[in-house]
């Protein structure tokens, strides 16, 4: 009997040891100046942990974008469509409210509270808590496929799409294209600075628009930017260009470069760090999630933090109220919270 006993203690102490090394993996990364962490990686079965109700679930296929909105929700752009979490359970919205079953690249949060997406087929829809209203090439958008969504000062919506740029007032669309000025009609992301000017990414050449002319950005060498992926305007007030050339950061006159890595996605949290994904120096295929320490942006050689380390591209940065990180993968999403990473797969 004690035999048994022993023989059955030992097995349950295996059990919960291989339980353990499966929730908690080590990742070890370097940084720039050769310091090295230890990381832990939480790989959270399908729902990320979290409580899907009426059938409905987390992110399981890529994950363009994720936006957490004023009341708390959060919101993904996925491969799937829509789906929401309010910090309980997911919603996925479908046809059942009027939604065309296509992958969903943007989502912007407007002035008024409105839930914008741009999605890949079907134009660009809008919510406003209650319904949604689809805005297509029917209604003057310049093209079906959208790229990026940004708000300006005056409240229009820029919807970068692969026809384009289109404007629109809340009544009418007002379009440009490579006949306006554009170098390219694939449009990667838009935003303005502070003085109102926009910064413009392409599959093309990069642009800055001041409301009268689209100019190519060129950087200290003279040579211009191409296929920008993300902009980003920061606290200070610098721009941050992702994309073909690396990270850059410009205050509108010089250009200072932190990578010439190719860049996904740019992001700058709470605190001053800039996030980004870009692949890695020694493997395309594979991705870094990297931090920049704010309190070393400027000197000549910035602590870089290379946090996570992947086969297959990182989207979409985020950081939530409690100061986690998500980010989208090409399996949904994971959260970040400093120490572990919960991955909805």
């Amino acid at each position: 009997m004690n035999k048994l006993l022993l023989i059955i203690l030992v097995f349950l102490l295996f059990v919960s040891i291989v339980s353990c090394n499966r929730q908690k993996v080590p990742v070890t990364s370097k940084d720039k100046s050769g310091k090295t962490e230890n990381i832990a990686v939480n790989r959270v079965p399908k729902a990320g942990g979290y409580t899907a109700v009426s059938g409905d679930y987390g992110p399981s296929s890529i994950t363009r974008q994720i936006m957490q909105d004023r009341k708390g929700n959060f919101w993904f752009a996925t491969g799937e469509g829509i789906i929401r979490y309010d910090g309980v359970s997911f919603t996925n919205f479908t046809s059942s409210e009027g939604l065309r079953r296509v992958p969903v690249f943007s989502v912007l949060e407007d002035k008024a509270g409105n839930i914008w997406f741009g999605t890949i087929g079907a134009g660009v829809y809008r919510y406003d808590g209650t319904s949604f209203t689809n805005f297509t090439t029917k209604e003057g958008l310049a093209h079906d496929r959208i790229g990026c969504l940004y708000e300006d000062k005056m409240g229009s919506i820029w919807i970068g799409t692969e026809g384009g740029i289109s404007v629109y007032d809340g009544k009418s669309f007002r379009n440009f294209t490579t006949n306006e000025g554009l170098s390219n009609n694939d449009v990667n992301s838009i935003k303005a600075d502070n003085t109102g000017n926009l910064w413009i990414g392409t599959r093309g050449d990069a642009l800055f628009y001041d409301g009268a002319t689209f100019n190519k950005l060129k950087n200290n060498e003279g040579r211009v930017f191409t296929n920008v992926r993300s902009i980003i305007v920061d606290s200070k007030g610098q721009i941050w260009l992702g994309g073909a050339a690396g990270l850059w950061r410009t205050d509108g006159y010089s250009f200072t470069n932190f990578t010439r890595n190719f860049v996904g996605y740019v992001y700058e949290d709470k605190k001053g760090n800039i996030w980004t994904s870009s692949e890695a120096p020694d493997n395309r295929r594979h991705w870094i999630l990297s931090r920049y320490d704010e309190s070393s942006l400027h000197d000549d050689n910035p602590t870089v933090t290379s946090i996570l380390r992947q086969d297959g591209m990182f989207f979409g940065i985020w950081e939530d109220r409690d100061e986690g990180i998500w980010l989208g993968t090409l399996n949904g999403v994971c959260r970040y919270d400093g120490n572990f990473f919960y991955c909805s797969k």
